[in-house]
This record gives C-alpha cells, structure tokens and sequence, in this order.
C-alpha cells in the first residue's frame, strides 16, 4: 500500500495539470455595443409657393375687408420627430409695410386671423392673430411620427372692428411659423 500511494499521487498530479490546461485552452470574452439615436425633429419641406397670397384684401365697391379672403392650404411634407413631441402655431397679423403712421379714424392697417396646423395631432394646433391668448397654439403626441403638415389660415377680420376699412398700401403682410420640438 505505502508503493500504491506514490503511484496515486503520481497519477493525480499528471490528471490535475491536464485538467486544468483543458479549461483554459478557450476564454470567451463580450464587448457590447452601443450607441445613441438622440431625440430629433424635421419640419418637413414646404410643398408649392412659399406664400399664402391673398391677392386684394378689400372690397373696392365698399372698401371693407372682403368676407370671401381665402387661400390654399401649404404642405410640409415629410415633417418627422424621433421622440414625444410638440407642434406650435403661431401667427402676426397682416400689417401694412409702407404706411407707418397711426390709421386715421374709421381705418386699420392690419387684419387679424386664424392660422391652423393639421396632421401632426389629433387636435389641430391654432392660432389667432387677435385673441388675448392662444391656449390651443401648442399640441402634443405621446410617440414618435412622421408625415404631413397642412397649414391654413382662415377667418379673416380687420383689428379694431370690421366697421373700419384699410388704408391704402400694396404690400400688407403677415407671418406663419410652425415648430416642432422634442420633448424629453
């Protein structure tokens, strides 16, 4: 027995080195990978003139706003946001460029309406040129989104009352901006 000990140590020894060369003949080793897709918004690209031209505001026979103003729709097509977002709306009134003075009595320089950004929400997004506050301006979706904007402008009133008529002036002009924005 006191040979056969030797004899076993022996053999333990040569199993153990090879045992442990077996495991270590492969290591596996993981790298991640990774990257970022940050939040990001495109308006989209303005589909046909880039201008609502609403040729002559007034009724020559009467020289009162004309109650038939109106004018096609703008696209922004392929508007997108990558995240939750918001569609803003807002609007300047139609102001004359040319006549600076104060509009004598009975007259106004600018004209007041409602501008509209549909497609983005449910709800359309609205502005009016001429209310105290505009609380429908702004709009928001949960997910991401892409697609049409249609912008319009509507319901047209002189400011100050549609008893006034405008001053004469050739270039009478407003302002319609649409943002989109991330939300985080």
């Amino acid at each position: 027995m006191t040979k056969l000990l030797p004899l076993i140590a022996f053999a333990l020894a040569l199993a153990l080195p090879g045992t442990a060369l077996a495991q270590s003949d492969t290591d596996t080793k993981t790298v991640s990978v990774v990257g970022t897709a940050p939040p990001m918004c495109f308006g989209g690209t303005l589909s046909g003139a880039g201008s609502f031209d609403l040729g002559v505001l007034i009724d020559t026979a009467t020289g009162q706003l004309r109650n038939d103003l109106n004018a096609p729709p703008k696209l922004l097509v392929g508007s997108l946001c990558t995240s939750r977002s918001t569609i803003t709306v807002s609007a300047t009134p139609l102001v004359a460029q040319n006549f600076t003075a104060a509009a004598p009595t009975g007259f106004a320089k600018a004209v007041d309406y409602t501008a509209t950004a549909s497609g983005w929400t449910t709800t359309p997004a609205s502005y009016n040129t001429g209310a105290a506050s505009n609380a429908a301006a702004t709009q928001s979706r949960a997910t991401a989104f892409t697609g049409d904007i249609t912008v319009a402008i509507s319901g047209f009133a002189t400011t100050g009352g549609n008893s006034l008529r405008l001053v004469a002036d050739n270039d009478y002009r407003g302002l319609v901006t649409v943002t989109i924005a991330a939300v985080n």
